[in-house]
């Protein structure tokens, strides 16, 4: 998705990327007619090198891989010890290991809901709602 304040657009882009690599276009001259640094035009004219116009795209800023991440067991340890003991991660991290932090954002992943939120005898959510008037629903 393009910020609103993006000064190109994919279009943009290719225009000003064609301009400097096809049509010879000094990088500066370039950038200044599309009222972008000359930074910002050697990094489209360069992707347009590499890629052409597929490269114009917007990229994800997500890393491609998280050599820290917590392991799929560790994970897999804090979910089962939340379903079978019904703790909270300050509990879990202690027990596995990890930063409560950690714990906490593991739940989070696998969709768990707080304890507090969650019925003592089943460990289910509960969903509870809320009517204008007693017996509204009858």
């Amino acid at each position: 998705m393009i910020h609103r304040n993006a000064p190109l657009t994919p279009t943009g882009r290719l225009r000003l990327a064609r301009c400097v690599v096809d049509e010879g276009w000094p990088l500066r001259r370039a950038a200044e007619r599309f009222q972008v640094s000359h930074t910002t035009a050697a990094r489209w004219a360069g992707r347009y090198e590499l890629h052409g116009p597929a490269g114009m795209k917007d990229r994800s800023s997500r890393p491609h891989h998280q050599p820290r991440r917590t392991s799929a067991a560790v994970e897999d340890q804090v979910v089962r010890m939340r379903r079978d003991h019904r703790i909270g991660p300050l509990r879990l991290a202690v027990r596995a290991g990890v930063a409560a932090s950690t714990a906490h954002r593991i739940l989070q992943r696998h969709g768990m809901p707080p304890l507090a939120s969650c019925d003592r005898a089943t460990g289910e959510p509960v969903r509870r709602y809320e009517r204008a008037r007693p017996g509204e629903l009858v």
